[in-house]
């Protein structure tokens, strides 16, 4: 480039192509087409490419980068800090691309009214959505900066570098971000192709930065929306009824608005709160309401015994979620064919939902701990009957999470209240019996497996149905939200429908990744829901994996074949295989006989079938007297892309491991026809301190160059499968119904 070039940069110059940085679209093509409009003629409109992540949804960069005039680097993204170390790994990308120390980066997370509507914080899709976004929007600004210097300049491009928050010449001269930027400086488009830095010249990504949400929340300093206050809030509480369906039809609330410290007492149709200006207070008022108000019988629930095996019996509508082949009959030697279930199970959060929301000069401010600001935005507007402008968003971490609990019904609950008491904050927190019983559950499934194989030892044939409800019923519309149902004129339910998609909902990972060539998935979906239901970790997978895995070990026992050595002969995936691999040799995995009481398990996925590989070996002891399991020694190997925190991932891949063990080993909604019975910690447990595996080995395999694949929901199928394929090994019984508590076992052993 001469000096010439130089004077002549420009920001859309430097993102489509000049010099050495030649990152998107061609001049050339440019000058074309705009010859052939100065003709009169049109030219051929070539597709544009799709912007990497987010960016095509949000393709200005100061949506996700600004700079200001001191040097001040803060970094946007629609994704929510849930726990899961997002924030790190962003500010990771951001400095590596930037050329800049993470301390520099200021994150804004999930708030609609400063950051880009990146949906959900779900599905293990934050680094491959917004972390893509970031980083291609990072690596951009460096370069539009770095064009901005040799204008200033007026020198090459090719004689300059990025270092540490400036533009730095060969002979040392520097001159800081902040003098390189104007208003209009980033307000500029992404382009599809980024010059992103080689691995090789890495800083940040890749190292095990210490997660930046961690430290206050071991010191116990105030960051749970639970912990907020604010000036001059209240504190409210809201009424439910006895079960759902049942609508309020009397109330006498004089003696309860007379009560110490009750700012006011809210009834909306079905919906009744109470706001007080101290936490007891409002306790003590909704306790005095619940008796006080009268409710219609509601809907009976149905008979639990046999509920989960009864799936089969519900209305359904059939989806043909894989078929491929002609049938594997004639050829099958052997065949295996189960049943598999799982019952309905809680988030299990261990701060009950929260919410604080204002109405102050017309809008009302929501903090909330939901998994989607923007649609949480949409669903309130709605309810609120006011424009979505009118209600801002802002993303706040809760205590415990893992998919669509009750976060988003405890921000509608706050707004109503609010609109009652304007100018006043109002922080409302549910009890712990009302998360329990009121949060969407993940739903009960059952699914059919029969597989055969061949004299040979292959697969020849596998046929799968699976009976479940919709794993999804999100906000977005309002009557998503129960405070919207409960109204006067309520918002009913979205209509769910049968949707098969790549990534899958109650299908997920219900078609195995091994080469199997007649092949024939079935969703039986239950568009009914006799309790309510929606996003649990994972959604279906953790019951498909475990049934398919479940399937490979009893498969290769009737081969005869090693269960690793049977997967591995029917895995053609070379990521699939590497994983697989992995974590046996680290596992030491054998065939030498354990000591009694003892089996050792193991399972794959890859998640969605296009997400993280992850596969693991674990050991488990059973003692036969009581049936108590529990694992001793877990080894995991996981492929999740590009590494940018190896500890973050080895953060996910734990938690997940133990999260799935104790669904696994403990967890399951009860309840009779007149309700729920699961409503607290004794009636509905939880795996303890004292079952967590004694030893937890994650390998992770690096893929330099490679899109992040996401690690959070990687691990729940394969753990109940290797739990499973264990205690098969240690008893010599297979369990199918989860969870396998110890009476359970116990029975099925025949002690």
């Amino acid at each position: 480039m001469t000096k010439h070039d130089a004077k002549n940069v420009t920001r859309r110059g430097v993102l489509a192509g000049g010099g050495s940085l030649v990152v998107g679209f061609s001049l050339l093509s440019r000058a074309l087409a705009q010859e052939g409009e100065v003709q009169g003629v049109t030219p051929p409109k070539e597709p544009r490419p799709k912007l990497p992540g987010s960016l095509s949804g949000a393709p200005l960069l100061d949506s996700w980068i600004r700079i200001d005039a001191n040097g001040e680097i803060t970094v946007f993204t629609g994704k929510a800090e849930l726990g899961q170390g997002v924030k790190t790994a962003i500010i990771q990308v951001a400095a590596e691309e930037l050329e800049v120390d993470p301390a520099a980066v200021r994150l804004v997370t999930a708030d609609t009214d400063r950051t880009p509507d990146e949906g959900y914080t779900a599905g293990s899709q934050s680094m491959q959505n917004s972390g893509t976004a970031v980083r291609h929007a990072a690596a951009q600004v460096r370069d539009i900066l770095i064009a901005q210097a040799a204008t200033r300049w007026q020198i090459p491009i090719d004689g300059l570098r990025a270092e540490n928050g400036k533009v730095v010449r060969t002979d040392g001269q520097a001159l800081d971000y902040g003098a390189l930027v104007s208003g209009e400086t980033l307000h500029v488009e992404a382009v599809p192709q980024t010059r992103l830095k080689p691995q090789g010249s890495f800083r940040v990504m890749g190292q095990s930065l210490p997660r930046v949400d961690i430290p206050a929340k071991v010191t116990g300093t105030p960051i749970y929306v639970q912990d907020m206050r604010l000036p001059n809030m209240v504190h409210a509480r809201v009424v439910r009824p006895p079960r759902p369906g049942a609508t309020l039809t009397n109330l006498d609330s004089a003696a309860v608005e007379r009560m110490p410290g009750v700012v006011a007492v809210v009834r909306n149709g079905s919906f009744l709160a109470v706001a007080a200006e101290r936490e007891f207070q409002a306790i003590r008022a909704m306790q005095a309401l619940e008796a006080a108000a009268q409710w219609s019988e509601g809907t009976r629930l149905p008979d639990p015994d046999g509920f989960v095996a009864s799936l089969k019996t519900f209305p359904a509508q059939q989806g043909v979620v894989a078929e491929r082949g002609g049938g594997g009959a004639a050829t099958a030697a052997k065949t295996f064919q189960a049943t598999f279930t799982r019952p309905y199970q809680i988030h299990g959060s261990i701060g009950p939902s929260c919410a604080v929301a204002l109405l102050e000069n017309g809008t009302t401010t929501v903090w909330s701990h939901t998994q989607g600001v923007y649609p949480d935005r949409r669903a309130i507007s709605e309810m609120l009957g006011v424009a979505p402008e009118q209600v801002r968003v802002i993303h706040v971490e809760g205590s415990g999470c893992y998919g669509h609990n009750g976060a988003d019904d405890a921000a509608a609950d706050a707004a109503l209240v609010a609109q009652a008491v304007p100018g006043r904050p109002v922080r409302l927190q549910w009890m712990r019996e009302q998360e329990h019983v009121w949060e969407p559950y993940g739903p009960a499934m059952l699914t059919e497996l029969r597989a055969s194989i061949d004299e040979t030892g292959r697969i020849v044939d596998w046929n799968y149905d699976l009976w479940s409800n919709t794993h999804t019923t999100r906000p977005g519309p309002a009557g998503s939200l129960i405070a919207a149902r409960s109204l006067p004129n309520p918002f009913p339910p979205q209509p769910v429908k049968l949707t098969i998609s790549p990534a899958g909902n109650g299908d997920r990972n219900a078609v195995p990744l091994y080469t199997v060539p007649n092949l024939r998935v079935i969703w039986h979906f239950l568009p009914d829901m006799p309790l309510r239901v929606s996003a649990l970790r994972a959604l279906g997978a953790y019951v498909n994996v475990f049934a398919i895995e479940s399937a490979m070990d009893e498969l290769a026992l009737m081969a005869n074949v090693d269960p690793v050595e049977f997967r591995l002969r029917h895995m053609e995936d070379p990521r699939g295989r590497a994983v697989i691999e992995a974590a046996a040799e680290g596992f030491g995995w054998s065939g030498d006989p354990l000591p009694e009481g003892r089996g050792r398990g193991f399972a794959f996925a890859r998640y969605k079938n296009l997400a993280a590989y992850l596969a693991m070996a674990i050991e488990m002891e059973v003692d036969r007297e009581t049936g108590r399991s529990r694992m001793t020694r877990v080894v995991a190997a996981i492929d999740s892309g590009e590494v940018v925190n190896p500890d973050g991932i080895r953060n996910q891949t734990e938690g997940g491991i133990i999260q799935a063990a104790s669904w696994t080993l403990y967890e399951a909604v009860a309840f009779e026809e007149t309700g729920i019975t699961s409503i607290d910690w004794s009636s509905y447990p939880i795996m303890r301190f004292g079952a967590v595996p004694e030893s937890m080995d994650i390998r992770i395999m690096d893929r330099p160059g490679r899109p992040f694949l996401g690690t959070g929901e990687a691990a729940q199928g394969p753990t109940a499968a290797a739990i499973g394929n264990a205690i098969r090994h240690a008893t010599g019984r297979r369990l199918y119904d989860i969870p396998f508590r110890a009476e359970k076992v116990k029975a099925a052993i025949g002690v």
